[in-house]
């Protein structure tokens, strides 16, 4: 049976497929990539793959559509990402599975080899991340494993480009299992059963009624449009007949069962050396994740982001272009064109006057943010390919467990810092609607963007340190606040979840090259016309007269609420375009020497809090539609206005920057 669902015109072709499947960080974004030449960001955490990726391989001049899936630790799902990967299979055929295993952890790969087995799926097994398994001093027999299954084994290391043409030769010519277990014969009488009313799939009728007994609903949508209301109706009664017979689940049961397997297969194809040498990565790596020695870590890392980003990026850098190559040079020269071409006044002020698109919106997005965001782009690379970032949400999973999340729900949070847009889409991955809400309300909230954050760090280079600890730990503990209170409003529960840590490794460079290229690409792609946006909206606003009529109109709040110049108020009006646009506004303030050490850390923290970006906004509208939106953007004015009001006044009270 072939194709029977035209939903995805991406995924739909004539050219021969193949599938990646694996469980999450076990590098098929890298597999894909080397596969298929197309770029994909890797990160050494999992949950970046959450839709589907598409892309073309030619392999002995044949060509292939390869299908990058979601990493799972289920094909009985239990989260969005699961139920995607496990679509793919059910809906599409495929030509080859390919099931990326890290081998350092081949039970968990096991797992779903079995379950791929069970699918009967022409299969080829690859062991990944070899050089990390043999440092660990594990060793897999990997002639033993493929002759249990009876398919091809091949070992990769995707990061340095080795095993990818055995890969690809054993792709052409995939064998389907004949390996066979059974549970027990209760179960496997109504596995028969249920067999038999089954239509025909792209996968095998034994394994979608192993997934019905195992209570999986999410195929209720593929039932309804396969089989008459009778024999749905008859499946259910066999799926409560033998529930009945049962004290326990099962779903428990059964992968009780699968489990037991692995772990006698595992015994069979791996060996592992007893003096495996912990070495200074592994000893650096339990620092990183220990309750106590993690938090001194994590300060480390800031205060080395504070100096490369705040310090170097934001000073040394913008010294350069805003002072130096904007301000002696092409301002300058830009002011002369225009004033010799341009003979009307209006549009020499649209061009160079002080809301004109050459000195302010080209000078803020080039000679401000784009050195600021740069070296906040490597930094956050670096981060993600030495595995840290997992690291970091392992040892921050007890804080969040107090706002009815798990550890899963860091992974958005960290991606927030690279771009809160993205971060609401990948909200996706959480498994139940309660921590989405949650995680969604904190984006908005609390988490900076990557272009926010530069700039805010860039700020903080000219102020004492303490003064970046302040606005860090007021966020923190607004954070903590928001999340707990919605933890007991928001109804559902929370489920726990394994996360895998990879170990700690120094970054490639060309990797890390790559993506802060890539990501650059998307900040002028992105952020400049905005930039030029909001310099059209201030520009228009100061000839009508509205920015005097609004700064006075907001006054009583900006100055004597937040204690902050009335200037700030056009920083807040167009950090509704791009955050940081409105962090901006602020750091030009900061150079005009109009913001004192106080008034930057209020400003700052309320900023932050400040409503989400536009294209945010849109995305949370996209994902949770407009009530929620509104619902959010309702709640987050008023309080980060009040929040930024409190804290003025215990600056002020403290007089800790005095």
């Amino acid at each position: 049976m072939h194709d029977h669902c035209n939903k995805n015109k991406n995924i739909v072709s004539n050219a021969r497929r193949i599938s990646l499947i694996g469980n999450p960080n076990v590098g098929k974004s890298a597999i894909f990539g080397l596969l298929t030449g197309r770029y994909v960001t890797v990160s050494n955490y999992p949950g970046t793959t959450v839709e589907m990726m598409s892309g073309e391989a030619t392999i002995q001049k044949e060509k292939f559509q390869i299908l990058d899936t979601p990493g799972v630790n289920s094909l009985t799902p239990m989260s969005e990402d699961e139920k995607v990967t496990r679509d793919t299979l059910i809906e599409y055929s495929s030509d080859t599975v390919v099931q990326v295993i890290a081998a350092k952890n081949i039970k968990r790969g096991l797992y779903i080899t079995l379950q791929l087995v069970e699918m009967g799926v022409p299969l080829v097994i690859d062991l990944n991340m070899k050089d990390e398994a043999v440092s660990r001093g594990i060793e897999i027999k990997e002639t033993v494993l493929g002759n249990i299954f009876g398919v091809d084994v091949v070992s990769t290391i995707a990061v340095q480009k080795k095993g990818i043409s055995s890969l690809k030769k054993a792709a052409l010519n995939p064998r389907i299992s004949g390996y066979e277990f059974s549970y027990d014969p209760v179960i496997e009488e109504y596995i028969s059963k249920i067999e038999a009313v089954l239509p025909e799939a792209n996968i095998s009728k034994r394994s979608i009624a192993i997934m019905i007994l195992s209570g999986d609903r999410t195929l209720k949508n593929w039932l309804l449009e396969n089989l008459s209301a009778e024999e749905i109706s008859l499946i259910e009664s066999f799926r409560d007949s033998v529930a009945e017979k049962y004290t326990q689940s099962l779903s428990y049961i059964i992968s009780q069962r699968r489990l037991k397997v692995v772990e006698r297969i595992a015994g069979t194809i791996v060996t592992k050396s007893v003096d495996e040498k912990k070495g200074v990565s592994k000893w650096l790596g339990d620092i990183t994740i220990h309750p106590v020695w993690g938090f001194p870590f994590l300060f480390l890392v800031l205060y080395f982001l504070y100096e490369f980003v705040g310090v170097f990026g934001a000073g040394t850098l913008v010294d350069i272009l805003e002072k130096v190559v904007f301000g002696e040079y092409l301002n300058p020269w830009a002011e002369k064109i225009v004033m010799f071409a341009v003979p009307f006044e209006f549009l020499q002020e649209l061009l160079i006057g002080p809301y004109g698109i050459i000195t302010m919106a080209l000078t803020y997005a080039i000679a401000i943010i784009l050195p600021i965001t740069a070296t906040f782009f490597i930094s956050f690379s670096i981060m993600e390919d030495s595995g840290y970032l997992p690291r970091l949400a392992a040892m921050l999973n007890r804080v969040f467990n107090t706002m009815g999340l798990n550890g899963k729900a860091v992974l958005p949070m960290v991606l927030g810092l690279g771009c809160d847009t993205m971060a609401t889409l990948t909200t996706r991955i959480l498994d139940t609607r309660k921590e989405r809400l949650i995680v969604i309300l904190l984006l908005a909230l609390a988490v900076p963007c990557s272009a926010q954050l530069g700039v805010i760090l860039g700020m903080f280079g000219k102020q004492p340190f303490s003064a970046l600890l302040v606005w860090l730990g007021s966020l923190v503990f607004i954070m903590l606040l928001v999340g707990f209170i919605s933890s007991k409003i928001i109804p559902g529960k929370r489920i726990d979840f394994i996360l895998e840590l990879p170990p700690l490794r120094v970054p490639q460079l060309s990797n890390v090259l790559i993506k802060t290229v890539g990501r650059i690409e998307w900040y002028l792609k992105e952020a400049v016309p905005l930039f030029v946006l909001g310099t059209l909206i201030l520009f228009a606003a100061d000839k009508l007269g509205i920015i005097p009529f609004i700064q006075n109109l907001a006054s009583p709040v900006i100055v004597g609420f937040l204690g902050l110049p009335a200037e700030a108020t056009e920083s807040f009006i167009i950090g509704f375009l791009r955050r940081d646009y409105g962090a901006a506004g602020l750091f030009a303030l900061q150079n005009r020497g109009l913001l004192n050490t106080e008034q930057v850390v209020v400003s700052l923290v309320t900023i932050t809090l400040f409503v989400p970006c536009i294209a945010h906004l849109f995305m949370i509208i996209k994902e949770k539609g407009l009530k929620v939106a509104m619902i959010i953007s309702a709640f987050i004015f008023p309080f980060s206005i009040l929040v930024g009001g409190v804290l003025h006044r215990i600056l002020l009270w403290s007089e800790i920057f005095n």
